[in-house]
């Protein structure tokens, strides 16, 4: 309601929440207003391809990192032609988690217009299914702080 009433637009760039955060949003009728775009960029390759993350980035600090979450926020408020765009990168598990990364490591890259993208890291409990829910509902909320400052 805070996008529409504001009329801002969002992108979205997910990928170990794969779509998740664009079906809560599509699940209200009139979404059309406000979301442009939904990228599920799940592979290194989509996540070049599509968003225009560097390979570079992606060698250095893996997909799992504030760099990459960032870049892909980026490259979804470029593609999308959105007001706001919010990315997703993180391990849901149950395996792929190291001492470093550890399962539930979720990293989000917030972008706006004419503003420094930001970057959200958490590190969330339980399995994967409630890895990716509170994933989401994360997003959500800095989707709404970001609109409420724009």
């Amino acid at each position: 309601q805070l996008l529409r009433n504001r009329g801002l637009t969002l992108a979205l760039a997910e990928s170990c929440t794969g779509g998740f955060v664009g079906e809560l949003l599509t699940a209200v009728p009139g979404s059309s207003d406000y979301l442009l775009l939904d990228v599920v960029a799940y592979a290194n390759g989509a996540k070049t391809q599509v968003l225009g993350v560097e390979p570079e980035l992606l060698r250095a600090h893996g997909s799992v990192s504030a760099e990459v979450a960032r870049a892909m926020a980026d490259g979804a408020l470029r593609v999308g032609h959105a007001d706001i765009a919010v990315a997703i990168t993180g391990i849901a598990g149950p395996t792929g988690g190291s001492d470093d990364k550890p399962v539930g490591t979720v990293h989000f890259g917030v972008a706006m217009r004419g503003r420094p993208t930001e970057h959200v890291h958490r590190v969330f409990p339980g399995d994967r299914d409630r890895v990716r829910l509170l994933a989401a509902y994360t997003a959500l909320r800095l989707v709404h702080k970001a609109a409420r400052s724009a």
